[in-house]
């Protein structure tokens, strides 16, 4: 997979790809050699990808500073609850059908400029949640603000598939995903104790929030350019493409029916599906097991500790071993083991262990369902954005159903564990679908 990525990169595919160099900015300058060596990668390719892992952390931050302030958003608007929950659920349900969409633009329009497009529309649509007054409103701010979104969560790996080689795309994808745990964090401990506060309350601090995404465009948008000229996307697609029908239809074609794509479709649902769900329920199954609110909260803190450690080990080190299917496995073996320990476990202690296990192989995976689509034959760079989009399309599924699935089987039960058994199963789904991926 990697070799065939590489000489991808090196000749351009044919067959209908995007033009990344043009998109990015109708570039001819770009770097004539093609060398796939981490020592011909310029510094500025790296500080673009910082840069972006600060418009991930600035996405974060707004996202969830809703679910943040949802008390006193919810009383200030009069929210029920189902509609309190319909708010926290619209951005991952927006992705289901809005996210192959965003993916076949990116491919067209190229990364620089697609990041730079979402943090607009992100940042406008958080300024506009400020102002609102009311259900409908706040649901359709919430939309908007998904359609910026899905621009982060594409265009990075579109980003990084342009312009650092195959062995470097785990690790700079690491990056990336360590400024959206950064965001996460700062929603709760910036954004709810110390802004809120400091501000008078939930609409101010959105205004900040706004005003940092779109200011962060005045840093973004002169850097991108210069790097655009004076680099281009030199290991990129250059064939001719466009918004044509027929264009459109054969790059959905190419990704929709690789096998190994399917593979990671399945790979990428049970990621988001334990992410989402541990992350919304490990508190309460924390305080089930006898711990204090606090205490509960430090374990859902501890399967975060877990995520970032995974990512940080995880993806470099199978780049540096060429292992991308022994990495998946790991992961997934990692996540069930995790699972089976908050099953089995009746401890706060064994939840808290278990907890930074699963973690573990959350985080370590999640790179690598951005990364991996670079490397596959007649997908690589050009169509990077449209597979990590399919990924996500199907993959919100299970992160939409996989918490409701939990608390509906607990109040059918009264106990956790059918809930678990069923994020267990999806981790052995994740482990079967990696040992069928590709050798590298």
């Amino acid at each position: 997979m990697v070799d065939d990525a590489s000489r991808d990169a090196e000749s351009g595919a044919t067959g209908g790809g995007p033009s990344t160099d043009a998109s990015d900015g109708g570039l001819s300058d770009g770097p004539e050699s093609h060398d796939a060596s981490p020592d011909a990668v310029p510094p500025s390719s790296y500080v673009l990808v910082v840069l972006g892992a600060v418009s991930y952390l600035l996405l974060m931050a707004n996202w969830f500073a809703l679910a943040a302030f949802l008390e006193p958003i919810g009383r200030g608007l009069g929210l029920s609850d189902t509609q309190a929950g319909a708010l926290v659920g619209a951005v991952p349900l927006t992705y289901v059908p809005l996210s192959l969409l965003s993916g076949l633009a990116l491919d067209r329009i190229g990364a620089r400029r697609g990041i730079a497009l979402a943090v607009g529309v992100f940042g406008v649509a958080q300024l506009l949640r400020s102002a609102t007054t009311g259900f409908p409103g706040m649901l359709a701010t919430t939309v908007l603000f998904a359609v910026g979104a899905t621009g982060i969560t594409f265009g990075l790996p579109k980003l990084v598939a342009s312009v650092f080689p195959s062995q470097l795309l785990g690790t700079m994808s690491t990056v990336y995903i360590l400024g959206s745990y950064a965001g996460t964090a700062a929603a709760y401990s910036v954004g709810r104790a110390i802004l809120g506060p400091a501000l008078g309350g939930w609409r101010p601090t959105f205004r900040v929030l706004a005003g940092a995404a779109l200011a962060f465009l005045v840093v973004w948008l002169p850097v991108a350019a210069w790097h655009a000229r004076r680099h281009g996307t030199p290991y990129g697609d250059e064939a001719e493409s466009d918004f044509a029908l027929g264009s459109l239809r054969v790059d959905v074609t190419r990704v929709f029916s690789h096998r190994v794509m399917r593979l990671l479709v399945v790979v990428g649902t049970v990621y988001l599906l334990l992410g989402h769900s541990l992350q919304g329920w490990l508190p309460t199954l924390a305080g089930a097991r006898g711990a204090a609110p606090a205490r509960a909260a430090a374990v859902a803190t501890l399967f975060v500790v877990g995520q970032a450690a995974g990512t940080v080990v995880v993806p470099p080190l199978s780049d540096r071993l060429g292992r991308r299917r022994e990495a998946v496995v790991a992961c997934g073996g990692a996540a069930l083991l995790g699972i089976a320990g908050l099953v089995v476990g009746r401890s706060v202690l064994a939840a808290s262990v278990a907890a930074v296990v699963v973690g573990t192989g959350v985080g370590g995976v999640s790179p690598l369902v951005r990364a991996i689509p670079t490397e596959i034959e007649d997908i690589g760079p050009a169509l990077t954005a449209t597979a990590v989009s399919l990924v996500f399309a199907v993959g919100e599924l299970g992160g939409f159903f996989g918490p409701f699935l939990v608390g509906g089987l607990r109040d059918l039960t009264g106990s956790f564990a059918p809930g678990l058994a069923v994020l267990a199963v999806g981790a052995l789904a994740m482990v079967t679908a990696g040992l069928r991926l590709p050798e590298i």
